[in-house]
């Protein structure tokens, strides 16, 4: 699994806010790659009080979180096209595999998608 990184979907960082013990576990050797688009998602999740952006922060302090470019832009469009995904989860498997990094997920839908080495997280 390339070393200590890890490619990270929304989900699972939510469910590390959360306090999932087996998340925080499977996260606490790792440095964590996000997709831009899982920056905006956790930084724009429903309900979050104004106590938890400090602690969301801080979170994606210790991420490397990966923008946008024209080859992540030409993989999004082929995931759309082949696998039906949404665009921000196209962006996101798109961008792992453009990191060549495993996606950490919890979403089933990944599950189906060709050419993309997941990690699936079930609780």
């Amino acid at each position: 699994m390339s070393g200590n990184r890890l490619f990270v979907d929304t989900n699972i960082l939510i469910y590390f806010l959360k306090g999932d013990q087996e998340v925080i576990e499977m996260l606490s050797d790792k440095n964590p790659v996000i997709s831009f688009i899982t920056e905006l998602e956790v930084l724009s999740f429903p309900g979050d009080s104004s106590d938890n952006e400090e602690i969301i922060n801080g979170l994606l302090k210790n991420c490397s979180i990966i923008d946008i470019n024209s080859e992540i832009k030409k993989r999004t469009i082929t995931f759309r096209k082949k696998s039906n995904l949404k665009l921000p989860d196209a962006i996101i498997a798109a961008t792992a595999q453009f990191t060549g990094l495993p996606l950490l997920t919890g979403d089933q839908q990944f599950k189906s998608v060709k050419g993309l080495d997941i990690i699936l997280y079930e609780l």
